[in-house]
């Protein structure tokens, strides 16, 4: 794998108060599976360097590269990041990185992503790469927030492909009309019958959220094998 590649600022979006979706061109980016994440690393002038990892959310075919940043209260690197890093500028770069948390559509079996929060961004380049091929193979999203106001990607969510259920689930405040009170996952949440033995499990948030949700899906059935997770925080 080569070293650090220079990645230049092309656009910035907001997500939610405090998320932001970053891309970058990169050239000569040489692709990435879903899942993988890259470290991006900052130089100040007066030589300091700082190094974060970062999940990779665009679809594995694009020249560059979209990243999900959850500015972090007090963080050095996040918030710059998230809101001051200028348009045009130049970060740098090295990946793609990570071979356990991927998954490519060439992989057959129903598939179940969990995402807590800002989780959502490998698990949106899995969704994406899952959307775009012609598997009709049942491909579920489980996605807990907060609020309505925490939603990552939301209008993406609300049109998903054929073969692909979206649910979101609301921890804090359920929006009106919704048929789930507000309230913490339980297995009631997960699908339902119990699970085909060639089904692939992905779990992505903060790491309180992971482990809850692991213990869920071993206690419903799943195999350890079944399921891979990645944590932060």
């Amino acid at each position: 794998m080569p070293g650090w590649r220079r990645a230049r600022l092309t656009e910035r979006a907001k997500q939610t108060a405090t998320g932001r979706t970053l891309k970058f061109d990169v050239p000569q980016w040489p692709g990435h599976l879903p899942g993988q994440h890259v470290d991006v690393r900052l130089t100040a002038e007066d030589g300091y360097r700082a190094v974060r990892s970062y999940s990779l959310a665009a679809p594995a075919d694009t020249d560059g590269i979209e990243l999900g940043i959850q500015a972090a209260d007090g963080g050095e690197v996040s918030p710059y990041l998230a809101d001051d890093l200028p348009v045009g500028a130049d970060v740098e770069v090295k990946g793609p990185l990570g071979g356990w948390f991927v998954w490519t559509p060439g992989e057959p079996g129903p598939l179940l992503l969990v995402a807590g929060g800002s989780g959502i961004v490998p698990l949106m380049a899995m969704l994406r790469a899952r959307s775009a091929s012609p598997s009709d193979a049942p491909c579920t999203l489980l996605y807990s927030v907060r609020g309505p106001d925490d939603v990552w990607y939301a209008a993406e969510l609300d049109a998903p492909a054929p073969h692909v259920h979206v649910r979101r689930l609301y921890t804090r405040l359920a929006p009106d009309g919704s048929e789930r009170p507000a309230g913490r996952m339980t297995a009631l949440d997960l699908p339902h019958p119990p699970p085909a033995p060639e089904r692939r499990c992905y779990v992505c948030g903060p790491t309180g959220f992971v482990e809850h949700v692991s213990d869920l899906l071993l206690t419903t059935g799943y195999a350890p094998h079944q399921i891979r997770t990645e944590r932060f925080g």
